[in-house]
């Protein structure tokens, strides 16, 4: 009984634990914090915001496109605090208005109404809202003081308390099948206007009772041009309503208050014209809810041509024309109202401004004219797009002169922010915050490694040559190894607060271990960044100007550093998402620039493309492209190249995957550069539909053939470069009909090694494919958990050919080993450690919905764990088998630097064979360094040198006085 427990605990859950224990774990020090890893984080594309009017102001408060509510610092444009929503429809931010310290919004198509304190990011209240189509929501005042706010819906009008969201009346619209209701407008009169339109025929309006709800007022203008009241339309002044129509070229305005017929103005009249079929646009400043808006409005007659109107005692103005305008919007400080007009600086057209120069100007909206010294000028780079957003922050100056900042949103995402007379305050890239593709490029080497590099010249020099060159390049080594003394010794004087290790694109060089690289990010926008990868500098950015939303990248490395003096080269491979219509963009990873070298034209949709193992002249390898007439574009396409192709086309196969048809199939290239069909697997689409297809890293290496079992024999890896792992869901979404299918597929014969189903199991499917093992996570329906799948694939105790892999020549099916555990969270990323040379142990990288990167070794996913350990699995070190894989804080890679919305994860092999290299991207980006078997090629930081060093001298010099007496003891013998 004793031998068999250990205290109390049976001797497997002890074994169990103990080997626990034993596991290497990720933690972080405390000192550690922020030196080898960096996070930045982001809110995406603005879709409102507001800018609080005094001059002392330190905070903007914003609402994304990616469902973000955010406060930035007006000083450093640091994010103050963010919140961050449900990436689905229902944490969409319908409208925000902002009241005070209180902002007010309303999500999830008008079911949430919700208040945050603006200082702090706290939230005041919350409420739930019946269901309907939200169209707009408005702050109501009464008596000089605002109390409410009304939300207006497709069939009914709500009043809610600005202090604690309690609904004070609801109230159905009449006719609100055939009435499109779109605006609602109050100015502190103790009445809620709802304006509806029917298209073609009549806008309603109704007046409702602030304190009862009941309808004061309703009538019925007949409008037969109308179609929508929404942006063609606004509410103004003592309740009337303007609107344009392209068709007549007119305008029309309306008293809420009396039921008169709509006036009708010509443009004509107002010397303006409308440009067809351009949608008008019209918008007014209403500063204060409780009071009567401004009489002025906007209007946009076409893209580039705008106009400041004004309405007063029945009568349509024209205060200001903005023939080349781009932008425009109001603001207001102590009762000054502006209109800001951002136009090209050399009175060029806005849509076509080349020189990337941009002025924006202030007019007094109650005259139009234009305020002295209230110009800022900037210029964008000659890459980036033109400006999308203007906001202004409008400010009293001690002498009463008004004076602003301006934030610019570019239509790469990219925000700016000035202060007069232009000066940029803070620029912040959010189209990182829509990371698609990334890739890790070695930075290049430095003037010293290249002269090392081709220190022995070429036979072509001569003898003397070949010496004078190694001498001239040991003498630059001398002079750079100086020079790092001398900075050594200058730093070592100076605090270390004071030590600024400034990097620009110009000192880039690879370090001793190749930890330091260049991060190439594609974004969603078409922007590229280059960034570097120790402290997250963005280096270079480029954008792409024809790129559509939606469209989907691929990035590849055509040719790294390792080729001096030879730049690195990548392609990156562009389609559009509506007509498949494909293209290609070359550049230089390090610095940004767009190569010399021209792409081939795409003239049809590309369907796979795949790097070949061949290089051209240059060292570049050859990229191969397979369009939807199944033709081969080649590049480069040089001689070298196409005779070196047709030599190795027999070997060249490659797969495409139609998911929308569920079919699989795979095409070997011709000596003529033509394909033909090897192989092709259906699945029913009817049944099953094909969500993932997962193939091995090029760049991975496996270092041990086999795993050494306990009795000394060895159990060969099945290691098949050219396995595809696919995974399909069953199109059934009933839970008991539900299931999830796993395909090991040949890619160059279409044999299926192996196939499964997972019953009962559904989506999303995460997978990661290394060496001869297969992860993937799903959901258990019937149990209502998370589970992990592992398929490990074997040859047996016999090779069958140890020197090369065929695809062709496997007459045996590989043994599969399965084993499934349980997994306490949903994933958002998956993927898996890579190093130098393989020998280092894999770890998972788990990605949470919490933004925690969980480094989970693949030990734990074993399939051989046994149920009951032998002394056979003891001598393996197998863990004993436990269904469940537990999560443990230690584990967690990122410590406190949570990643929102995490989408992927990407590792990279470093210099050093223990570390690799890994990047996580969602809404922020994270960088830092893994160690999944410790740092065996490492010292510590805190190795005892002073110690050690102590030691080997005192060692080494006891040597040489024994010696010395060993000597003297030698001659004193002699002479007895």
């Amino acid at each position: 009984m004793a031998a068999s427990r250990l205290w109390g605990v049976p001797a497997s859950l002890a074994l169990l634990l103990l080997l626990l224990l034993l596991l290497p774990a990720d933690a972080v020090y405390e000192d550690q914090v922020g030196k080898f890893d960096w996070r930045q984080q982001y809110v995406g594309k603005l879709k409102f915001a507001s800018l609080e009017a005094s001059q002392g102001s330190k905070k903007l408060i914003v609402a994304t496109e990616k469902n973000v509510m955010a406060a930035f610092n007006s000083r450093t444009g640091d994010i103050l605090w963010r919140h961050v929503d449900k990436g689905t429809p229902e944490g969409v931010v319908d409208t925000m208005l902002i009241h005070g310290q209180d902002a007010i919004t309303v999500s999830n198509g008008g079911r949430i109404l919700r208040s945050w304190e603006t200082n702090i990011g706290g939230l005041n209240w919350e409420i739930s809202m019946d269901t309907g189509s939200f169209q707009m929501a408005s702050l109501v005042g009464l008596q000089d003081s605002i109390k409410y706010v009304a939300v207006l819906k497709k069939g009914a009008l709500s009043l809610h308390y600005l202090s604690n969201g309690h609904q004070k009346w609801v109230e159905q619209l009449p006719d609100s099948e055939t009435v499109q209701y779109q605006l609602v407008y109050s100015h502190g009169t103790g009445v809620v206007y709802v304006l509806g339109v029917s298209p073609q025929s009549h806008v309603s309006v109704l007046a409702f009772s602030v304190e009862d709800g009941e309808i004061a007022k309703q009538s019925r203008v007949e409008a037969p041009w109308i179609r929508s009241l929404s942006q063609s339309c606004t509410a103004m002044g003592e309740a009337v309503l303007a609107c344009a129509d392209v068709a007549t070229a007119s305008f029309y305005t309306l008293s809420l208050d009396s039921s008169e017929e709509m006036k009708q103005v010509l443009l004509e009249s107002l010397g303006l014209q409308f440009m067809e079929p351009f949608q008008a646009r019209l918008w007014s400043s209403q500063p204060n809810p409780a009071s009567v808006s401004r009489a002025q409005f906007l209007v946009q007659l076409s893209p580039t041509h705008f106009a400041l109107l004004q309405h007063r005692n029945g009568v349509l103005s024209l205060l200001r024309d903005f023939p080349q305008a781009g932008l425009v919007t109001f603001a207001t400080t102590n009762e000054k109202t502006v209109a800001a007009v951002l136009t090209c600086k050399a009175e060029a057209e806005f849509l076509s401004c080349h020189n990337r120069s941009y002025v924006t100007n202030l007019y007094l909206a109650e005259t139009g004219q234009r305020l002295l010294d209230t110009t800022i000028s900037f210029t964008l780079e000659k890459s980036s797009p033109r400006p999308e957003q203007l906001y202004i922050q409008v400010f009293l100056k001690k002498d009463d002169s008004v004076g602003y900042r301006a934030l610019v949103q570019t239509a790469d995402h990219m925000l700016l922010f000035f202060q007069q007379p232009g000066k940029v305050l803070w620029s912040r890239e959010e189209s990182l915050a829509e990371v698609v593709n990334l890739q890790m490029v070695d930075l290049p080497l430095t003037g010293a490694q290249a002269e090392l590099e081709g220190e022995f010249g070429k036979k072509a020099d001569g003898l003397l040559g070949m010496v004078l060159k190694r001498l001239s390049s040991q003498l630059i080594l001398l002079q750079a190894w100086t020079a790092h003394l001398w900075k050594m010794f200058y730093d070592a004087r100076k605090p270390r607060s004071l030590i600024k290790n400034e990097i620009n694109i110009d000192n880039l060089a690879r370090d001793e271990f190749n930890l330091q690289k260049m991060i190439v990010v594609v974004t969603a926008s078409g922007k590229l960044f280059g960034i570097e990868s120790s402290s997250g500098t963005i280096l270079w950015k480029q954008y792409l100007q024809d790129v559509k939303p939606g469209s989907s990248f691929k990035l590849m490395v055509q040719r790294t550093t390792a080729h001096f003096p030879h730049p690195p080269q990548c392609t990156l491979l562009v389609k559009d998402k509506e007509t498949g219509q494909s293209s290609l963009y070359v550049f230089n990873p390090i610095f940004g620039r767009w190569s010399q070298v021209a792409p081939p034209v795409l003239k049809r949709p590309i369907l796979q493309s795949l790097l070949l193992p061949i290089m051209d002249q240059d060292y570049a390898k050859v990229l191969l492209l397979i369009d939807d007439e199944y033709k081969v574009t080649v590049f480069p396409a040089t001689r070298n190249v196409l005779r070196q192709l047709e030599e190795m086309a027999p070997s060249v196969s490659f797969y495409l995957a139609d998911v929308e048809q569920g079919k699989l199939s795979g095409r070997q290239l011709r000596k003529d550069l033509t394909t033909e069909e090897s192989w092709e697997i259906t699945i029913p689409t009817d049944v099953q539909r094909i969500v993932t297809v997962k193939g091995k890293r090029a760049n991975e290496h496996v270092h041990s053939q086999g795993r050494v079992m306990g009795d000394r024999s060895v159990l060969y890896k099945s290691l098949n470069p050219n396995l595809l792992a696919v995974a399909t869901e069953s199109t059934d979404s009933h839970h008991e009909r539900t299931f999830i299918g796993i395909y090991l597929i040949d890619s160059v014969t279409g044999r299926i090694t192996h196939s499964s189903v997972q019953r009962k199991a559904k989506g999303p499917v995460h997978i990661v494919h290394s060496e001869n093992w297969v992860v993937y996570q799903y959901w258990n329906t019937k149990a209502r958990r998370n589970e992990f799948t592992v398929l490990e694939l074997y040859e047996g105790t016999e090779q069958y050919n140890a020197t090369a892999f065929s695809s062709l020549d496997r007459p045996f099916l590989p043994q599969v080993l399965q084993q499934s555990y349980i997994f306490p969270s949903a994933i958002s990323a998956m993927e898996v450690t890579i190093t130098e040379r393989g020998i280092t142990s894999r770890h998972l990288l788990i990605g949470l919905p919490s933004g925690a990167i969980l480094s989970l070794p693949k030990a734990l996913l074993d399939p051989r764990r046994p149920e009951i350990p032998t002394e056979q699995t003891r001598e393996e070190n197998l863990i004993p088998y436990s269904p469940d894989v537990q999560i443990h804080a230690e584990r967690f890679i990122n410590y406190n630097q949570t990643i929102s919305r995490m989408r992927g994860i990407y590792t990279a092999p470093s210099g050093l064979e223990s570390t690799c290299l890994v990047v996580a991207y969602g809404l922020d980006l994270y960088q830092t360094r893994v160690y999944p078997s410790k740092q065996f090629d490492v010292l510590k930081d805190d190795y005892d040198y002073v110690l050690i060093s102590s030691v080997l001298f005192g060692l080494v010099f006891a040597t040489m006085i024994t010696k010395r007496l060993a000597q003297v003891k030698l001659l004193n013998r002699a002479w007895r």
